[in-house]
C-alpha cells in the first residue's frame, strides 16, 4: 500500500520489508538511521522493545505505550527537528529517531467504520495484551467503554494493563478474565489464526461467540480466521484487521512524507495484495 501511495504522488520513495530478530532490533534502527531512511514500521514483537531504543517519543507513543512507526529527523537552521524529507540535499548533521504510535487511531477508526460500533458505553472482551493488545485496551478505555475484560495467556500481563487503565481511566470497569454474560464486542489481539490450522482463541474457554454482538479479529490474512468463521455462524457482525492496517499505515505515511495519504489508492493496493481481488473481505 505504501509503494502504491508513493507512486500515486510521484514520490521517488520505496517501502521494503526486512526480517529482524529482537536481539538485533537496536542495531537495525541505528543502521537505518545511518543510511538516512525516512522512517520505519515495526511489528510484532518489536513494538514494546523499541520504546527504550529511540532518541525521542511522540506523545502518541507515550500515551499508548508502544511504537509502530519511526521517523528519522535532523535539525534545521533554527534548531528545530524536521523529517529528513524537509532537507533538499544530503544531511550531514546529527540524525535522531522519533517513535510514534498509529495503531490506536487505526483500531478505533476501523471498529467504527467496519462494524458500525459506538465505543462509548460498550462492553468489550479483549483477547491478548501484548503490543497491539495493550494499545487497543488503552484506546478502548480512552473511548469510554463501560466495561473491559482482559484475557492473556500470561495473566500478569493482563493485570499490568488493567492496573494502568484503573490509574488513567477510573470510570471504566476493568477485570481480568472472561465475562459471564454477553458483550458488545469481542476483539482478538492474539496471533492465533495467523497460521493455517490455528484453532480459535476461544477454543477451550468458557466464552462462546454467541455471547458477542460483534467480533473483530486484528488478523487480516487469512481474511476469515477460525474465530471469525465461528462468529459468523453464530450470527455476529464481524470484521478482520484490514481496516486497522489501512488506517495505521495511512497515518504513518503522513508522518513520514508530510502529505495527505491517498486512502483509496492504499486500500485498493491492500486488497489486491492480501486477497488477490478488488472485492473487499467478507463482512456480515
Amino acid at each position: 500500500m505504501h509503494n502504491a501511495a508513493f507512486a500515486s504522488l510521484r514520490l521517488n520513495w520505496r517501502y521494503l520489508a526486512f526480517e529482524v530478530e529482537p536481539k538485533n532490533l537496536r542495531a537495525a534502527i541505528e543502521g537505518a538511521k545511518a543510511m538516512r531512511f525516512a522512517g520505519l514500521n515495526l511489528t510484532v514483537p518489536h513494538k514494546l522493545l523499541a520504546m527504550e531504543m529511540l532518541d525521542a517519543l511522540d506523545e502518541s507513543a507515550k500515551t499508548w505505550g508502544a511504537v509502530n512507526t519511526v521517523r528519522f529527523e535532523a535539525q534545521d537552521g533554527k534548531g528545530q527537528w524536521q523529517p529528513l524529507h524537509h532537507f533538499s540535499g544530503p544531511v550531514s548533521s546529527e540524525v535522531r529517531s522519533q517513535g510514534f504510535n498509529t495503531d490506536a487511531d487505526g483500531i478505533a477508526r476501523s471498529l467504527r467504520e467496519d462494524l458500525g460500533l459506538e465505543l462509548a458505553g460498550a462492553k468489550v472482551l479483549l483477547l491478548g495484551t501484548g503490543g497491539a493488545g495493550q494499545v487497543a485496551a488503552l484506546r478502548l478505555a480512552a473511548e469510554k467503554v463501560s466495561e473491559l475484560f482482559l484475557v492473556d495467556y500470561v495473566t500478569a500481563k493482563a493485570e499490568a494493563v488493567a492496573q494502568e487503565i484503573r490509574k488513567r481511566h477510573p470510570q471504566v470497569k476493568v477485570a481480568v478474565g472472561f465475562p459471564k454474560d454477553s458483550v458488545d464486542l469481542l476483539l482478538n489481539a492474539t496471533p492465533l489464526g495467523l497460521k493455517a490450522g490455528d484453532a480459535s482463541p476461544l477454543e477451550g474457554t468458557p466464552f462462546s461467540p454467541r455471547q458477542a454482538r460483534a467480533v473483530y479479529d486484528m488478523i487480516y490474512n487469512p481474511a476469515e480466521t477460525a474465530l471469525l468463521k465461528s462468529a459468523s455462524a453464530a450470527g455476529c457482525k464481524t470484521a478482520n484487521g484490514l481496516g486497522m492496517l489501512l488506517h495505521q499505515g495511512a497515518k504513518a505515511f503522513e508522518i513520514w512524507t508530510g502529505q495527505p495519504a491517498p486512502l483509496d489508492v492504499m486500500r485498493r493496493a491492500l486488497e489486491l495484495e492480501v486477497y488477490q481481488s478488488t472485492v473487499r473481505s467478507p463482512q456480515s
